[in-house]
C-alpha cells in the first residue's frame, strides 16, 4: 500500500513540476522555439533585459499587487474585528456570506460587475481601477484568515488589558493585533499572491496604456510565446524559491526559540 501511495505522490508531483521544469529548461535554448534544445544560450536573459516595457510592466505588477495588498490588508483586518464584535447571529451570518460571494463567484462574473460598476462612475481605465478591483477582491481573503486567529485568541487578554487600564486603542495595539498578526501576514501575503496571479478580472477593467505582466503575457501569447517569457518566468520562481527558504528558515528560528523559552520555563 505504502509503494502504491509513493508511487501515486511522485507521479502528482511530476505532473506538477515537469511543465515548470520544461519552461526553466527552454529559457537557456539558443533557439527561438521550444520545439528543438538548439544549445545552451543566455540570449533570452539579454533580450529580457533590453525589454524595457516587459520590465516596466513588471515594476507595475509588482508595485500594483504591494499597495492594493497592503491597503487590502487594513481594510480586511478592520472588516475582520467589525464582525467578530457583531453580537446579532444573523447580521454575523449574512456579513460572513456577503464577505464569501466573492471568493466563490466566476473572475469572469466579478470583472464584468467591475466593469460595468467604473463604467457607471465614469471612470478612466487605468491604474486607479485595476487597484480598486484588486483590493475589492483581496478584502474577503484577508477576511478569511484574520477571522480565524481572532476566533482562537484567548478573550481574557482583552478582558485583562481592560481592567489594567488600557484604552479601547490599547488593547487593540498592544494585545490583539499582536496575537493575530499571524494571520494578518497570512491575508497580506495570500492577497499579495491574487492580485500578482490575477488575469481576468484586470483584463476587464485595465486600459489607458497600463497593464498587469499577467495582460501582457496574454496579449503575446496570441502572437507566439517568446523564450524572453521563459527567461523572466525562471527569474520569478527563482525568487519565489528564495523567499520560501527564507520564510522557512525564519520559522526553524522562531520554532528554536519558543522551544529554548519553554525549556527556561521548566
Amino acid at each position: 500500500m505504502k509503494v502504491i501511495e509513493r508511487f501515486w505522490l511522485s507521479f502528482c508531483f511530476f505532473l506538477l513540476y515537469a511543465p515548470i521544469l520544461f519552461l526553466v529548461v527552454y529559457s537557456f535554448n539558443q533557439g527561438e522555439t521550444m520545439q528543438t534544445f538548439d544549445g545552451f544560450s543566455w540570449q533570452h536573459y539579454q533580450e529580457l533585459w533590453a525589454d524595457t516595457r516587459l520590465l516596466q510592466i513588471v515594476l507595475n505588477t509588482i508595485l500594483l499587487a504591494l499597495l492594493s495588498s497592503l491597503i487590502a490588508t487594513v481594510i480586511g483586518t478592520i472588516g475582520a474585528l467589525a464582525i467578530f464584535r457583531t453580537q446579532r447571529k444573523l447580521l454575523k451570518q449574512s456579513l460572513l456570506s456577503l464577505n464569501n460571494v466573492l471568493l466563490v463567484s466566476p473572475d469572469v462574473i466579478i470583472g464584468a460587475a467591475f466593469l460595468i460598476l467604473m463604467t457607471a462612475l465614469g471612470l478612466k481605465m487605468g491604474f486607479l481601477t485595476v487597484l480598486m478591483a484588486h483590493v475589492a477582491f483581496s478584502i474577503p481573503i484577508v477576511v478569511l484568515m484574520v477571522l480565524p486567529k481572532l476566533q482562537e485568541m484567548n478573550q481574557d487578554l482583552a478582558l485583562a488589558a481592560s481592567d489594567l487600564g488600557a484604552k479601547p486603542t490599547e488593547v487593540l495595539t498592544k494585545v490583539t493585533l499582536p496575537v493575530i498578526s499571524s494571520g494578518i501576514f497570512a491575508g497580506f501575503f495570500m492577497a499579495l499572491t491574487y492580485s500578482l496571479d490575477d488575469f481576468a478580472v484586470t483584463f476587464f477593467v485595465t486600459g489607458n496604456g497600463f497593464s498587469t505582466l499577467a495582460v501582457e503575457v496574454y496579449s503575446r501569447a496570441r502572437q507566439g510565446v517568446s523564450l524572453e517569457i521563459n527567461a523572466l518566468s525562471t527569474l520569478m520562481l527563482f525568487l519565489a524559491f528564495v523567499l520560501v527558504l527564507a520564510y522557512y528558515a525564519y520559522s526553524q528560528k522562531k520554532q528554536g526559540q519558543k522551544t529554548k523559552l519553554k525549556e527556561k520555563v521548566k
